[in-house]
């Protein structure tokens, strides 16, 4: 039997998304006007389960909604990932009876918008450690004091998820998660976003001085290094996919371009013919068709895994980092192929393809990074490496 799978995002909306995304990306603007359209189309409630007031998607039904969304545009589809990841996570906590994190969901229903403050500069222990103190208070709560970088949707979220360590006891230093409130005080963001690509995202650092989590606000408490705690796992899930998800967008918007400029595009040496004609132009095209194809049967279909709570067992973290590591490599492929059929009018700054080629660069930068998931998959096929 055939699954229906629900959606949220119209085409009428994302158009209008889409008709915005220059402006954004060439004066590094926040879109609010992007927001306003999904706020309303109830998309930021999208993983908030029907009781709660939510549209209760799954993974796949989202990650397909992301694809769409970052064709129209990328930024403001990675911008508004980092909310989908927080209450994503918490969605799939709370669906397996962990409901730690269930006032997140009721936080979003609310209409709380949630960022993710985790990135650190040099720090490359990435969710395992963390340069930023958890100073734990009296009432069992935490205060905060660190920088966070890359945090999207810096000028309009109003809750953190953020972490830090509390070395209070140096035979068990702890990593804290937690979220806290922009009014609560304590929080600078900077105005400080000024990228190469993915422009409107505007995911500026973040200063935390003695940011708080109430006691209820704090949810995990994790020894350093790598956890099989299932917040950790809910995580990667999430995040991972998700991330995969937006850049698999970009490539199937330049996949559409490409063969937009083909058809378009007329050669004087073969008398007025179309490029869609030119065997070459072909090749490429299907180049970029095969790798696209490949890549939105794998993120769709690891999402649906997660969903279905498919046990891959050990390899589940590979899985999960190969994904991003594949989607986003696999993004910058056809974007490069779709620049070289597009002619030369797709370098000018004013072409979407040329934004798109900027965009899709971010990727690289994400967590897992290449070296990261190398790392993961050798030791989920060899084991650990031997000292």
């Amino acid at each position: 039997m055939a699954r229906t799978l629900r959606t949220l995002l119209t085409d009428d909306v994302l158009a209008r998304i889409h008709a915005r995304a220059d402006v954004h990306d060439r004066d590094s603007t926040f879109p609010h006007d992007d927001l306003s359209d999904l706020v309303a189309a109830g998309y930021l409630r999208a993983f908030v389960p029907e009781h709660l007031g939510g549209a209760g998607l799954t993974l796949e039904e989202v990650a397909r909604e992301q694809v769409r969304l970052a064709g129209a545009a990328p930024a403001t589809a990675l911008a508004v990932n980092m909310h989908l990841v927080v209450t994503g996570l918490a969605a799939l906590l709370v669906a397996r009876g962990d409901r730690s994190v269930e006032f997140v969901l009721r936080d979003a229903a609310a209409g709380e918008v949630f960022a993710f403050g985790n990135s650190e500069a040099g720090n490359d222990l990435v969710m395992f450690g963390s340069r930023t103190r958890a100073v734990p208070q009296p009432d069992g709560g935490y205060r905060y004091h660190g920088t966070k970088i890359f945090t999207s949707l810096s000028p309009v979220w109003t809750r953190l998820a953020t972490f830090g360590l509390d070395d209070s006891d140096p035979d068990d230093p702890r990593l804290v998660h937690g979220v806290v409130a922009r009014d609560g005080g304590g929080v600078e963001p900077r105005d400080d976003w000024d990228a190469l690509g993915m422009r409107a995202s505007q995911s500026a650092t973040t200063v935390l001085d003695g940011a708080y989590a109430p006691a209820d606000r704090v949810y995990r408490r994790l020894p350093v290094g790598p956890s099989a705690d299932s917040f950790v796992f809910a995580l990667f899930a999430v995040f991972e996919t998700l991330l995969a998800a937006v850049y698999t967008g970009i490539g199937r918007r330049a996949l559409e371009l490409a063969v937009g400029h083909a058809r378009r595009r007329t050669s004087f040496k073969h008398g007025g013919r179309s490029y869609a004609q030119d065997p070459d132009i072909r090749w490429r095209i299907a180049d970029a068709a095969l790798a696209q194809d490949g890549a939105e049967l794998q993120v769709f279909a690891l999402a649906r895994d997660v969903d279905e709570e498919v046990d891959h067992g050990a390899r589940w973290f590979a899985q999960l980092v190969g994904l991003k590591v594949r989607a986003t490599e696999t993004a910058r492929v056809v974007v490069d192929l779709a620049l070289r059929v597009s002619g030369g009018g797709a370098y000018f700054t004013g072409s979407e393809l040329a934004r798109l080629y900027r965009d899709v660069l971010a990727g690289i930068y994400h967590p897992s990074d290449d070296e990261s998931a190398h790392a993961t998959l050798a030791t989920s096929v060899l084991g650990p490496p031997q000292d």
